[in-house]
């Protein structure tokens, strides 16, 4: 969802981002002349035009007319300088909105960038978490282990006593029978001798 969200303020931003207009003739000149205004080559060319004009007296032209054609020129010279300057200041200030608007994206990005961070910060942790689960599932798991060997030994214990004790049973067994067994056979050898003493005697009759 975020990655789309990204990827939709950049195609706004690429909406947004407008292709720069070519410089008009009278735009060129106005930014050339502001610039040529506050040069020594301006306060040259003003001294030389002021020394030119006063200079007109000489040709029999009357000193009052030569103000009028010098308060007519700086007016006009004062009046296309305020527009040409006016005229940059408005570029300027359409440089510096966008400038702003620059700004305002990289802000943007960089609390983009911000909440990614975060993000990392909180998989981070989410991870050292998973690992620490981890860790303690195989720590039981090693206890059960653990204690599944201790049965094991324990019933091998219990199984070893079982096979001795009916070891130790059927070696009793063994010998009662065969204590049985010899005492029947002294019994059958005694009951032989019997039959035959008796074979032995005389009849009475």
């Amino acid at each position: 969802m975020k990655g789309n969200t990204k990827e939709k303020k950049k195609d706004e931003k690429e909406k947004i981002i407008k292709p720069q207009t070519p410089v008009s003739f009278v735009e060129s000149l106005s930014i050339n002349l502001t610039r040529s205004v506050g040069t020594p080559t301006s306060i040259l060319a003003h001294t030389v035009f002021f020394i030119g004009i006063f200079s007109l007296s000489r040709f029999g032209i009357n000193f009052e007319q030569i103000l009028l054609i010098l308060t007519t020129a700086v007016s006009l010279e004062a009046i296309y300088l305020a527009i040409f300057i006016q005229m940059s200041i408005n570029r300027q200030e359409a440089k510096l909105h966008e400038v702003r608007e620059d700004i305002e994206e990289i802000s943007e990005d960089i609390e983009d960038i911000q909440e990614d961070v975060e993000e990392l910060g909180e998989d981070f942790e989410e991870i050292t978490e998973d690992i620490s689960e981890i860790k303690e599932d195989v720590g039981e798991l090693g206890e059960d282990f653990e204690e599944i060997t201790e049965d094991m030994e324990e019933d091998d214990k219990k199984e070893e006593e079982y096979r001795s004790e009916r070891n130790r049973n059927l070696q009793k067994m063994e010998t009662t029978l065969q204590s049985i067994i010899a005492e029947i056979e002294k019994m059958k050898s005694g009951n032989t001798g019997r039959r035959s003493d008796d074979r032995r005697l005389p009849n009475k009759d």
